[in-house]
């Protein structure tokens, strides 16, 4: 019988892979489960660990992760990592499933070469963040963190119903969506019925017809700067992207502008967003991600009052959960009756 290893956490449930699996296969394989701590304990980064050279947000060491896997054909994991240095030391690994949008936790390259198929369930979250996106917006245009920071004090802020402090409708508001994927489709989708002008900055992609006949604009990044008074960015972290919210960035952007970040840390310069902000270029901002994870109890965006923070849950659903977990057991499903799979990496 195929032996099949299943490394969840406290988020992505071994169990409920377990049942996924047991649903899409009507051959079974042996599986053993496995619980790592997260998220009540941090990733990790392979820039610090010897031998986790370029593994990115995993969980576990090598020697654990080795001894979980043993010797089954099959892996489906969230975040176990896997170096050249572990794939050599196990021989028997055919198939790795990886429940999230890129497989950042598993060395592709040393994978190829060791005949290792590796699968992920991309758009596993998009859903959610993209609800989440809209909620981060309202909650920072229209003060609602700065009234629940106030009232949590015992301080009743009558002031924010006052005309210069007030919030926005997003019917009167332009908004800008950076990045055009799995997850900016969805946030211009709901953006539109709040009958808001959306505005598109992504060079290699084209609107839907669906959006263009609902007068959604495809812009340059520049253009949308200009133009927006919410920027909400949801590209992916390439070369090209990384740091893509600058000095500069910031400073086209209007006075008295919203910017948001629920897609990933490297997109942003924390320190001149920390300046824009201190400055009072920019109304506020709505953070979801960061550049170091945890953040640092002494970060200087921590103690700005325009500002609303949350840790990186944006993609935090049970639908979240059992999406991933159907995709990933439909990849062992083909894999076990030798189809191709749906997701290669």
């Amino acid at each position: 019988m195929t032996r099949l290893s299943i490394i969840g956490d406290h988020f992505m449930l071994p169990e409920m892979f377990r049942s996924a699996i047991e649903a899409a296969c009507p051959a079974r394989p042996e599986m053993t489960l496995h619980t790592l701590p997260w998220p009540d304990e941090p990733m990790e980064h392979g820039y610090a660990v010897a031998g986790m050279d370029g593994l990115k947000e995993y969980q576990g060491s090598a020697e654990a992760t080795i001894a979980m896997i043993g010797e089954a054909e099959m892996l489906v994991t969230h975040l176990a990592p896997l170096s050249r240095q572990m794939l050599e030391k196990l021989p028997k690994l055919k198939f790795v499933a990886v429940s999230r949008g890129g497989p950042v936790n598993v060395d592709m390259a040393a994978a190829r070469e060791a005949g290792v198929r590796v699968v992920n369930t991309p758009g596993r979250n998009a859903s959610a963040v993209a609800e989440f996106t809209l909620g981060a917006i309202i909650a920072e245009t229209r003060n609602i963190t700065r009234g629940h920071d106030a009232l949590r004090q015992k301080d009743w802020r009558g002031d924010l119903y006052r005309a210069d402090r007030t919030g926005r409708e997003l019917s009167e508001m332009t908004v800008g969506v950076v990045g055009y994927g799995a997850i900016g489709t969805r946030v211009v989708k709901l953006l539109r019925a709040f009958g808001c002008q959306v505005l598109v900055a992504d060079p290699y992609v084209q609107l839907s017809r669906e959006d263009r006949d609902a007068s959604v604009e495809h812009v340059g990044f520049d253009d949308l700067l200009t133009r927006s008074d919410v920027v909400t960015l949801h590209c992916r972290v390439s070369e090209e992207t990384t740091a893509i919210m600058n000095a500069d960035a910031f400073a086209r952007m209007k006075p008295d502008a919203t910017f948001i970040n629920t897609a990933r840390g490297p997109l942003v310069d924390y320190d001149a967003l920390t300046a824009t902000l201190q400055a009072g270029h920019l109304r506020g901002a709505m953070l979801e991600t960061f550049a170091v994870e945890p953040v640092p109890a002494d970060w200087p965006l921590l103690a700005l009052p325009n500002v609303t923070l949350t840790p990186h849950i944006a993609g935090a659903s049970v639908k979240t959960v059992s999406y991933a977990a159907e995709k990933a057991a439909e990849e062992v499903r083909r894999f076990l009756a030798g189809e191709p799979p749906v997701n290669p990496c």
